[in-house]
């Protein structure tokens, strides 16, 4: 294994004191070993890589001002914060990032004190630190409070929500938005400098302040200066909007310039009521193949840091390119179909449908309440939406998916991918209550598919239902089965017999129908793969019940009102009485590890469905296992 290579600045770094005892004109510098340990370890690791090579000069700044931990630093999403992780004491656990029993890839209020507020989702870094300076404000604490908003996380009404109520309260708060997808030339980039400088200064604080007081007794000469203002900075500054939602804006700024960050910072920190910094960053900043491919290299596994080439190894379409195909597919036959995603374009596998049908496709930004309520609208006038999106963001529009929706009873289908346990990206992605959380809602219909060909059926299936209905497929590769490129659709409401069996049934559900089969082999057990959390198949439900000495529900998703709950309930309303084991998520968030690790540590694995069944048998004196 080769040797760590030695970065002479950054190897003296373990908080941010040691980057404030650091001269300024030696931030580039460490700058450049920062970016450079960075590629190096997700290399090695996998993980979010381009946004963190662009804000790796701003993290230095703001460290370098703010007396962190004690003054707040609240990042949004989180997929920018390696930079904040590798100078907050926890640079040598890089190498474990996104790994079971390493760091978090997101901010984490339990992994470190300099994570000030956990994140994963989008755009509540503004709401966060609004609560937090308050705080400050009612404890007559003089602490700085600084949050960190993306321009992507900028499209949701959330945090102009918190703008709003900001700029009303007149709180010290400063926000700095960064904004990776404009570009500064030279010359612009030089005078936006200057300008911001000199507009966040004191001299100029003092000077319009000052001018509020003396034309403030004449209205009118007051009403004339201060457009006269507007006007000259709106010439060379758009900030307009947040001017009017009471913030004092500054920028365009170049974010990777130390000197000038540092500067404006502190002369925006000293100043009273909300603070609104404009900088300007390069996503992938320093690492060729992120600067040119940025979406690429957002999240990426494990790759070749030389030549930027991931270690792939795949070995058959996943579910989002089966998602993909299917729906390029549906739009080919019908010209109805529209596909609608909140900012998941790549991950949700829309790219081919987005250049073969862009007056059909949709990317309304990250606002998962719009997008479904626009979803709605659409299928108002016969069209017939399809929304992309993970099961982690639908939770975000839990109130459009009922009272927009499904109370209308709406023709919309969802194509809910990533759930169920997502593995490296821990909790805060994890789809592990979609099953319970929709099953509840009257109208919808409910499907998993136990493997990928069976996904694009039920895909099928839900566009021709007359009402909601959700499809709902884990992260990555299934049973790696060949994929028909028809439009098959499925009998609503039916199950499929696997396997039978003796004494135990095995009632699997989506992704969990596969380590239920291998299972039930070992156990001599029925299997059966229920396809339709609602309706369940209630037929075939009690006649198992009635021939079986055990059912064992296996799901992955939370256990309390998940998929097995919707069958004790059903067995419970027609009085049956037969054993039933619900096997699920448990009732507590679950760590970041690889899928596999996860679900064998929930005994959802096949060795833990075994297991589990064996220690109900000897708990109640019955033999299961391998028929002869």
């Amino acid at each position: 294994m080769p040797e760590r290579q030695h970065f002479p600045l950054l190897d003296q770094i373990d908080t941010p004191a040691d980057v404030r005892g650091l001269e300024i004109g030696q931030l580039s510098e460490l700058a450049a070993e920062v970016r450079s340990f960075l590629i190096q370890t997700v290399g090695k690791t996998g993980g979010h890589l381009a946004a963190g090579l662009g804000t790796v000069e701003l993290t230095l700044a703001l460290h370098y001002v703010l007396n962190t931990p004690e003054d707040r630093l609240v990042w949004d999403v989180g997929h920018q914060t390696y930079p904040h992780k590798i100078v907050t004491g926890r640079k040598d656990r890089m190498a474990t990032i996104r790994q079971k029993g390493g760091l978090c890839g997101f901010p984490s209020r339990d992994e470190s004190p300099y994570d000030t507020f956990g994140v994963g989702h989008s755009s509540t870094s503004i709401s966060a630190a609004l609560g937090m300076a308050i705080a400050a404000k009612q404890s007559g604490s003089d602490r700085k409070v600084v949050a960190v908003i993306g321009d992507g996380a900028m499209t949701a009404g959330m945090a102009f929500e918190a703008l709003n109520h900001a700029g009303d309260l007149g709180t010290n708060l400063l926000v700095v938005l960064n904004d990776n997808e404009m570009s500064i030339s030279p010359n612009v980039g030089g005078m936006s400098n200057y300008l911001a400088r000199i507009l966040s200064g004191r001299l100029y604080s003092t000077v319009r302040e000052g001018s509020k007081k003396v034309l403030g007794v004449m209205p009118s000469m007051w009403e004339l200066a201060r457009r006269a203002e507007e006007h000259v900075k709106g010439m060379v500054i758009p900030g307009t909007l947040f001017e009017e939602l009471g913030f004092n804006y500054i920028g365009p700024v170049d974010g990777h310039d130390v000197s000038t960050l540092i500067a404006t910072l502190r002369n925006l920190l000293a100043l009273e009521g909300p603070q609104f910094l404009h900088v300007v960053t390069k996503k992938g900043k320093g690492y060729a193949p992120a600067e040119q491919n940025p979406c690429d290299f957002h999240g990426v596994s494990a790759f070749d840091t030389m030549t930027g080439r991931t270690q792939s190894s795949s070995s058959g379409p996943t579910y989002t390119q089966v998602f993909g195909d299917w729906l390029c597919d549906a739009a080919a036959n019908d010209s109805r179909v529209i596909g609608i995603t909140p900012a998941m374009r790549e991950g949700s596998g829309l790219v081919e449908f987005s250049k073969r049908f862009p007056e059909r496709y949709f990317d309304v930004g990250i606002a998962e309440q719009h997008c479904l309520t626009l979803a709605a609208g659409l299928a108002c006038e016969g069209r017939k939406p399809v929304v992309a999106i993970y099961s982690t963001f639908l939770q975000r529009a839990y109130d459009q998916l009922i009272h927009d929706v499904a109370l209308q009873n709406l023709s919309v289908l969802f194509a809910i991918d990533r759930a169920g346990i997502v593995g490296p990206d821990g909790p805060t992605h994890a789809g592990s209550f979609d099953l319970s959380y929709l099953r509840c809602i009257p109208n919808i219909v409910l499907m998993a598919p136990s493997n990928e060909n069976e996904c694009r059926q039920m895909l099928s299936t839900g566009l021709a239902i007359d009402g909601p209905a959700a499809v709902r497929y884990p992260r990555g590769i299934g049973t790696g089965v060949q994929v028909e490129s028809t439009m098959e659709t499925l009998p609503v409401g039916k199950a499929q017999l696997i396997r039978n069996g003796r004494k135990v049934a095995l009632l699997g559900f989506g992704s969990a129908v596969a380590a239920a089969d291998v299972a039930g082999q070992v156990l001599d057990a029925t299997v059966v793969n229920m396809r339709f959390i609602k309706p369940l198949d209630a037929e075939l439900l009690l006649r198992i019940a009635a021939t079986h000495d055990l059912i064992v529900t296996v799901e992955d998703n939370a256990v309390l009102g998940g998929a097995g709950s919707a069958v004790t309930e059903c067995l419970a309303s027609h009085g049956v009485a037969t054993p039933t084991l619900t096997l699920g998520l448990p009732d507590r968030f679950l760590s970041h590890g690889s899928r596999p690790e996860i679900l064998a540590e929930c005994g959802l694995d096949s060795d833990g469905i075994i297991a589990t069944v064996h220690r109900w048998a000897k708990s109640n004196l019955v033999k299961v296992g391998q028929s002869k």
